[in-house]
């Protein structure tokens, strides 16, 4: 019987939060685990789980922040963009209020104005930011309609 090798799904968030003086920033953690650096907040989809569920539970993991979904930008699967193994990650636009404080294995977050972002970003985090900045030129980010997630047991999962 064959062995298949498959990506690994992940995901990725750009939770924008206010300083609490009406501007708004990006919340960034910085690495504790290789590959080391400053990145955005993610992680593995666990099995069984929703990317969406994946997403809350790695941001309250790495930030403390309980952040609300509000989109989904794109889904990047370049081979090489994780340099432990082939992932293919679902990158969310989510907001939060309050202050991150990295933890799991995030050694800190911080929020950054995009003119102050720290260079380089781990992983393809730096190509996921530029296609964030232009799209919000583009457009506002809207919220995408909302939707409950049901499983097939009944059970309700994420709204975004």
């Amino acid at each position: 019987m064959p062995r298949y090798r498959n990506p690994a799904p992940t995901v990725d968030l750009i939770i924008e939060i206010e300083d609490g003086r009406g501007r708004t920033g990006i919340v960034l953690i910085k690495r504790k685990n290789p590959p080391f650096g400053w990145a955005l907040p993610g992680g593995f989809v666990d099995y069984g789980e929703s990317c969406e569920d994946a997403a809350l539970r790695e941001a309250f993991e790495e930030t403390s922040l309980r952040v609300k979904l509000v989109d989904q930008l794109h889904t990047y699967s370049a081979p090489g963009r994780d340099p432990r193994k082939h992932t293919i990650t679902t990158v969310f636009i989510a907001k939060a209020k309050g202050i991150p404080r990295g933890q799991d294995d995030a050694r800190e977050a911080a929020v950054f104005a995009r003119a102050a972002l720290p260079k380089p970003l781990a992983f393809d985090h730096e190509l996921i930011l530029s296609d964030y900045f232009k799209r919000r030129r583009r457009t506002s980010c809207r919220p995408a309609r909302s939707a409950t997630k049901g499983t097939s047991d009944g059970r309700r999962k994420a709204r975004i």
